[in-house]
């Protein structure tokens, strides 16, 4: 099959392919500060929404009568969702326009958040986390599209996407400093549901509309395929806790392999796939994918989880966790926003490795803190993590748009993030039903859970640096 070849960036509209309905001309120029604060700025809610359980989930599994067995439930929703449409979502934005997929799904960020705020049992709770997450993907997918539209140059795109990629770090800092300091955990919900929708408003009348139709209807069997082949990984994992060779077990993850083998018959047959698999023959694209996976599966799953085990083995109250918290993802959201200085000294792709490597020099740095009762032990773990986690949330976005074809930057991003929180959801599963199923106790849990980690992202950080670009 033929090799996708490079194409430099320009300001010339993007064109469609032979047989595509022709695109409407964009509405206007595109405004590139406006264009760039306002994707941010959604950016940011989405992941402060995302984050907003994790230093509350034993006061929020109280609140909803959720058992230990359920809990990983009620911080899984959002990702779940997230990876089971941000491919659908960036194939749509790029088809049907990135600026109208941006707005509907800011919009029903808002809505889906302040129903989170009424939810009454675990199961009501989780669904409107997994409405969140899917309306998350719509405006994190399409985000990157209009960035790449306003930004045309590499050196403007350099610069937004770095930008964009610090207020992910930004959302996951603020988002339990947030929580925290609202006394009421329903309370945030609304106050975040609202800042969405003063987004999306504004959104509406800033933003100008970018496309690149390819025609064809929407993969939507492509949709369902992936989904419940996730919602069955997910669940294999969940009840992993309870034991990993019951026939449940098995029997979810035989058919989350199934399902995801019929999703790749389905993309190779739909004239408009979800995702172009022959993409995953570029090094470059295989080093997005896999570091997006990777970073949810080693970072975003065991740092989701430890603000609940610190809580519950050192007694720290939600204010101070999310403080204690705060360092890592605050120095996460510095490193990002800086991380730009290194175009030109190192490449995206090595940049992910050495982030990988921080993150597990620092994970294996507070091996035996909780067991010690000594959160002070865990301080300069925190900061040599947080500086790894803040060059890959700079160098994910980047290597992404420029791991694709231009007019296909919604569906790079879209890939990327969907491989990404398909990582999340496994390590969220997979760090809890170890951390909690170890007979020593929910330190010796920790320990462990963070041996994982660290050996997940050495993995990565040796794969990532492994894949080196074909020459012509």
């Amino acid at each position: 099959m033929a090799r996708f070849t490079e194409r430099t960036l320009s300001t010339r509209p993007e064109a469609a392919p032979a047989g595509a309905r022709p695109a409407p001309a964009a509405e206007a120029p595109p405004r590139a500060r406006a264009t760039l604060a306002l994707t941010s700025a959604a950016t940011a809610v989405a992941l402060m929404t995302y984050t907003a359980p994790l230093v509350t989930l034993p006061d929020t599994a109280a609140a909803l009568h959720t058992p230990p067995s359920a809990q990983a439930w009620l911080l899984n929703g959002t990702p779940l969702g997230l990876a089971a449409l941000l491919l659908v979502a960036g194939s749509l934005a790029d088809d049907y326009g990135r600026r109208r997929i941006f707005v509907l799904g800011t919009f029903a960020l808002g809505v889906t958040t302040a129903l989170g705020a009424l939810a009454g049992g675990t199961w009501a709770f989780t669904l409107a986390r997994v409405a969140q997450g899917a309306a998350s993907a719509a405006l994190l997918a399409s985000s990157l599209g209009l960035i790449v539209h306003a930004f045309p140059s590499p050196r403007g795109r350099l610069h937004a996407t770095g930008v964009w990629g610090a207020f992910v770090s930004g959302g996951i800092a603020l988002g339990p400093v947030v929580t925290g300091a609202i006394p009421n955990w329903r309370v945030t919900y609304a106050v975040l549901g609202a800042a969405a929708l003063v987004v999306a408003a504004l959104s509406r009348r800033a933003l100008s509309e970018s496309r690149a139709p390819r025609g064809g209807r929407p993969d939507f069997a492509g949709a369902v395929t992936f989904g419940l082949a996730l919602v069955a990984l997910v669940a294999a994992l969940t009840l992993g806790r309870d034991g990993w060779l019951r026939a449940p077990v098995g029997l979810l993850l035989l058919a989350s392999a199934v399902l995801l083998a019929l999703f790749a018959v389905v993309e190779r047959r739909t004239a408009t796939p979800m995702i172009e698999l022959p993409l995953l023959r570029r090094p470059r694209f295989l080093a997005s994918s896999v570091g997006g996976l990777f970073t949810g599966f080693a970072v975003i799953g065991l740092f989701s989880f430890l603000p609940a085990l610190l809580q519950q083995t050192l007694g720290l109250s939600v204010m101070d966790t999310a403080w204690l918290f705060l360092l890592w993802s605050g120095l996460s959201f510095a490193v990002a926003l800086q991380a730009r200085r290194l175009a030109g000294r190192i490449t995206p792709r090595l940049q992910l490795s050495l982030g990988f490597t921080l993150h597990a020099a620092g994970v294996l740095t507070m091996l035996g803190a909780l067991g010690a009762g000594s959160w002070q032990r865990l301080l300069p773990g925190l900061v040599v993590a947080g500086v790894g986690s803040g060059l890959l949330n700079a160098a994910l976005p980047l290597l992404a748009v420029e791991s694709v074809p231009p007019q296909r930057t919604a569906m790079g991003s879209g890939a990327q993030q969907t491989f990404r929180y398909i990582g999340s959801c496994a390590g969220v599963a997979l760090t809890i039903a170890v951390a909690t199923s170890s007979s020593g106790g929910l330190a010796a849990g920790a320990n462990t859970a963070m041996l994982v980690s660290a050996v997940l992202a050495l993995v990565a950080a040796v794969s990532v640096a492994a894949l080196r670009e074909r020459t012509a």
